[in-house]
C-alpha cells in the first residue's frame, strides 16, 4: 500500500481575493500595530495570506483587507511586509518557502 500524498491547504489572497495553494502565498501576522511577514508560518496568532507581490499588498491596503482579516481596529503598518517583498525581489527569490519550511506544524 502506497502512502497518500498530503493535501496542500488552499487560502485566499487578501489583496486580489484569488484562491491559491498556501505554499505560494505569504502569511502575514499583526504584532504591536504592525504587520510582519511570516514566511515560515510559525508566528502565533491569526494570519492573513497574500501573494508575494507589491500589487496585492497595495490592493489589500487600499481595501483595508488586513484590518478585516486580522480583526484589527485601525490600519496596521505595512512597512515590514513591503521591505520583505522588496528584499525578495532584489535577491530574485520570490519563493515563499522551501519544501521543508512548507510542512505544516502539527503542534
Amino acid at each position: 500500500m502506497s502512502a497518500r500524498p498530503r493535501s496542500v491547504p488552499i487560502r485566499t489572497c487578501v489583496g486580489c481575493r484569488t484562491r491559491e495553494r498556501a505554499d505560494r502565498l505569504l502569511r502575514v501576522v499583526a504584532e504591536h500595530g504592525s504587520l510582519l511577514p511570516d514566511p515560515r508560518r510559525r508566528r502565533p496568532g491569526r494570519g492573513a495570506w497574500l501573494h508575494p507581490v507589491t500589487g496585492c499588498l497595495d490592493t489589500a491596503e487600499r481595501r483595508s483587507a488586513f484590518a478585516r482579516a486580522l480583526r484589527l481596529r485601525g490600519r496596521p503598518g505595512t512597512d515590514a511586509v513591503r521591505r520583505w517583498l522588496r528584499d525578495q525581489q532584489d535577491t530574485g527569490s520570490l519563493s515563499v518557502s522551501s519544501s521543508e519550511e512548507s510542512q505544516v506544524d502539527q503542534s
